[in-house]
Order: structure tokens, then sequence, then C-alpha cells
């Protein structure tokens, strides 16, 4: 048994870390392994709520940390382990993983650096754990940076929670190049960078649709409100911008009916969005920063930082323009996701954590 603790954790959740969960846990059950989701916001099939962390979403990091510290989580933690049979147990994250609070368990400990965070939970949590992993080497830089010891850490990447199985054909491609809107999909979060692209919205001559979400981490009178705002006021007759995210399994369809899916955020430690585009054929158009260069490669296009806005609308009009190169971009793309199968991942973290 395999279990896996992110206290923010519920089914179509629009957040990385809980998708990613979700699909790492689907690749180690094709390859034979039982697994756990043990949650504080939800109770399903194959998922434990957890009793003692008294919590509702959504909510900050720091509300989050004083409620793991006055609760009796760990030892919860422990009991569910023990009832289950764990044999490894994955901290998906330092604080929303409940790294810092790991159990007092003989399961072998694997704490997911997904993100390098507040060093108060990050020590602790490394202090503990067995194994550390992390989606990309991005993450391992970063945390050096930090002056953390990142030598033994080891990258298992991010995998598809929906292996669609093959890019679109060539007839129907071809359509949506010549046709279909562009696409953005993200969380209305400030890094993410959506409210600057529409900043610099051009005159374009096909459809722009924006879907913005927001994650339990985001507080609903922060700055999320405020880039939902800016991106909702922006007035253009092509331009579509709804509010909501999509369930789970409606994510890839949707991706597909896109001619382009431009990916602007401003930091990526790996790139979900880019990387499930990818997987239905549909070319990206990103910025050159943290693994989305060394994600999206021949599959897209990759503007300089500095260009800005105009750089990606400007990559992603030529590329719908040229039917032999987008075709090509395309089937490159719908390749370089095969590294990122679920059961080709699921054999990269079991070899991690052995």
């Amino acid at each position: 048994m395999i279990a896996f603790v992110l206290a923010s954790y519920a089914p179509d959740t629009p957040a990385g870390i809980e998708r990613a969960t979700a699909a790492l846990a689907a690749g180690l059950r094709l390859r034979g392994h039982d697994t756990l989701i043990i949650s504080a916001a939800t109770e399903a099939e194959a998922i434990v709520r957890l009793e003692s962390l008294r919590v509702t979403f959504p909510m900050d990091d720091r509300a989050l940390r004083r409620a793991i510290e006055t609760s009796s989580v760990s030892d919860e933690i422990a009991e569910i382990l023990d009832r289950h049979r764990a044999d490894v147990v994955v901290y998906t994250d330092a604080l929303w993983g409940l790294g810092r609070a790991m159990a007092n368990h003989p399961a072998r400990k694997v704490l997911a650096v997904h993100v390098v965070g507040h060093d108060e939970d990050l020590r602790p949590a490394l202090s503990s754990a067995d194994t550390v992993i992390a989606p990309s080497v991005t993450v391992l830089r970063e945390a050096a940076r930090h002056d953390y010891e990142t030598s033994a850490w080891q990258v298992v990447p991010n995998c598809l929670l929906y292996d669609e199985g093959a890019w679109l054909d060539q007839h129907r491609r071809e359509r949506v190049r010549a046709h279909g809107p562009v696409r953005v999909l993200a969380r209305s979060a400030p890094e993410k960078g959506v409210a600057e692209l529409l900043d610099h919205l051009p005159e374009l001559d096909r459809r722009v649709e924006v879907l913005l979400a927001r994650a339990p981490f985001e507080q609903p009178d922060g700055q999320n409100e405020e880039v939902l705002h800016r991106c909702l006021s922006v007035d253009a007759p092509f331009l579509q911008v709804r509010r909501g995210g999509l369930a789970w399994r409606h994510v890839p369809s949707w991706l597909a009916q896109a001619a382009v899916v431009i990916v602007p955020s401003l930091a990526e430690t790996f790139g979900l969005v880019a990387l499930e585009a990818m997987n239905v054929g549909t070319p990206v158009v990103a910025y050159d920063i943290g693994n989305l260069p060394e994600l999206i490669g021949n599959g897209g296009v990759i503007v300089k930082r500095d260009e800005g806005p105009y750089g990606l609308w400007q990559a992603a009009m030529t590329i719908t323009q040229d039917p032999i190169t987008y075709l090509r971009t395309s089937r490159a793309a719908y390749y370089r996701s095969r590294d990122f199968r679920p059961t080709t991942v699921a054999d990269i973290f079991l070899k991690a954590v052995r």
C-alpha cells in the first residue's frame, strides 16, 4: 500500500499538486499497487479524511500551519497508515502535504518537493524524510540556491492523469489550426501571468478563451481576486474570460479543441497544463522560465521572458499561419508527452523509493 498525504486533496481541485497526486496514484494502481489518499478536504472511495485537522478551505499558509501545530494530525496519520498497512507514505508538500508533521510510523517516508516553500516547513520535513523527490531539475536548482543539500534528491516528474492514447488526426488538427481558439487554462494567481497577458491583448483574427479557477490555498479577498477582476474587465469582441475550473476529465478535450495553448506563467516548477496540451497534440507557447523550456522543447514555441506578452501573442499567431510547421509541432508535442505516461512515471517513482 502506498499512501499520499495532501490536506487540500479533493477530486477536480484546480491545482497542480492535487492533479499530479491523482495521476501518480493512478499509475501505481496500473502497476498493481494499492493506493490511498489522506485528505482534510474530502472523503470518498480510496480517500481517507483527516478528522483531527479541522480546517476550512480556502485558507492561507499561516492558518494551515497553526491548525497543524494545534492538532494531533501526526498521530492520526500513523493510525491510518497502520490500519491500511502502508509500506510507503508520500507527503506531497512540506506544508500542504503535511511533511512538517510526518507520522512516527515504519512506512517509508517520502517528501515530494513540488515547490520550495517556507524554511520553517521544509527543514523539519527534510529531517524526517527517508527519500526526497522533486518534479524537475528546476526545483533542485531553486532549492540549492536556498542552501538546501539536494545531492540525494531524485527527480520524479509529474505525469498525465488521462493518457489520451493518440494525438488528434491530421485533418481534424488542421481544422483546429485554421479555426480553433487560442486557450489559456490557469489559476487566477499573479505568478500565472494571465492578467499581464490580457493587458497586452492585440487585435486577433480568432477567438481567445481564458478559463480561470481558484485553488483551496487562495484567499477570496487577496491578489487572486484582483487578477480575476482585471481579466474579466478586459473588453474585446473576440475574448471570453470565464471563472471556474474544469472537471479533471474534461481538461484534455478542452485543450484539444484549441489551436494553441498559451502558458504565460512567470514561474513554473513543472508545467502540468503544458504537458496536458501536448498530450492531445496542441502546440504550447510559453516563456523560457522554470521547467517549461525543457518540458515543451519542439512541442511548441518558447519565448524569451523579456519579449513579454507581445512575444507570446506573436508566437501563437505565427505558428497557426504555417500548416506544415504547425503539424510538425503538434506531432512533436504528442510524442514528447509519451515520457510522462502514468505507468512510466510510476516506474520512476518505485525505483526512487526502493
